[in-house]
């Protein structure tokens, strides 16, 4: 209960029935806005993949999947997905996907591990993206370019509700303001990460954060990343290693920062063995993703994941992520959530 955040005087702008009908609102006009500007077409997506493939995203390598044995294969055992990553990549090859087209996806996932707050459910949702692009187009200025363009389509999503519900006032800036994570360390050099980012979206409205998973300076990454799908050891334009990186924007009805997508171009052969190296994991090169990029079977990408009630919680400005979407909390957050105005679902 120590991480919930508890806003004063929160009253929320749209009751249970508008809200739900605000949520098919924003979900609607956002992903066919993401697959204009992207140049997107939507693809079915799994719930769960089989263990020992390499295709289940790692996140930082710790959390635990939720696994359950098919009794048609052979007491085969599944995992349910964390997020889409490397399936999405081999599905780019599987539909021969040219450069400058992708596909998008709606996906659920179960974490487990996570802890619960204010923005954090064991329920997952998001639009799982994912472009092919070219060896030319693995750059930071390529990166930029579809961060702003994703950027414009969340605002424009964020007209829209505003339009269609006045009580609810725009907040996000007209531009996004990059930063890699080594300057933003040497910026703020005694603060943890997550004060960094608080300090730097206060600052700024809306960032994108760039370099995630790679040691810093300090000898620590700002976070953690998968070794196998985010290339975070590159060198990019601005002398810096990392060609991905985080959304974020300052969250006034919280008074913190919040991630809305984390996206980066993808490892390529030289950098996926890099890495695999740095995290330790060299014997992943053996799994079918992992030799499926290694044997020029898949094509180079971009991709990410935005969050789906992380978006909707941010444009209908509620203060807790159980007031948009159906999870299981603990009953005493159930409880307290209630007297603070804000009911979970």
């Amino acid at each position: 209960m120590s991480k919930l955040i508890k806003p004063i005087n929160y009253k929320a702008l749209l009751d249970r029935r508008h809200t739900e009908k605000g949520i098919k609102l924003i979900k609607d006009f956002f992903q066919q806005n993401l697959s204009t500007e992207l140049r997107l077409h939507r693809v079915t997506a799994p719930l769960f993949v089989l263990k020992g493939l390499g295709i289940n995203d790692d996140l930082n390598g710790v959390e635990r999947p939720v696994t359950f044995p098919i009794k048609d294969l052979d007491d085969a055992c599944a995992e349910v997905v964390h997020s889409l990553a490397k399936w999405k990549r081999l599905t780019l090859a599987e539909y021969d996907i040219e450069p400058g087209y992708g596909i998008y996806t709606d996906m659920n996932a179960i974490r487990a591990d996570e802890e619960l707050d204010n923005i954090h459910s064991l329920y997952v949702d998001q639009w799982d993206w994912e472009a092919v692009i070219t060896q030319k187009e693995r750059t930071q200025a390529y990166l930029k370019d579809v961060v702003r363009r994703i950027y414009h389509a969340i605002r424009r999503t964020e007209y829209l509700v505003c339009e269609t519900y006045p009580q609810i006032k725009p907040f996000l800036p007209k531009d996004i303001h990059f930063i890699h994570s080594e300057q933003l360390l040497q910026m703020y050099p005694d603060m943890t990460p997550k004060q960094r980012e608080d300090e730097i979206c206060k600052k700024y409205g809306a960032v994108f954060l760039m370099g995630i998973g790679g040691d810093l300076s300090n000898g620590e990454p700002h976070d953690g990343r998968a070794p196998d799908y985010d290339d975070w050891s590159t060198i990019g334009e601005d002398g810096n290693k990392g060609l991905n990186g985080d959304i974020l924007v300052w969250y006034p009805v919280l008074g913190r920062s919040l991630e809305l997508s984390s996206m980066g171009v993808r490892v390529d052969k030289e950098s996926l063995l890099r890495q695999l190296k740095i995290a330790g994991k060299e014997e992943r090169e053996k799994l079918f993703f992992h030799q499926q990029l290694l044997t020029d079977k898949l094509p180079l990408s971009i991709g990410g994941g935005i969050g789906q009630s992380r978006l909707c919680l941010m444009l209908l400005q509620k203060a807790h992520i159980g007031e948009i979407q159906a999870s299981i909390w603990p009953e005493d957050m159930r409880r307290e959530c209630r007297q603070l105005g804000m009911p979970l679902i």
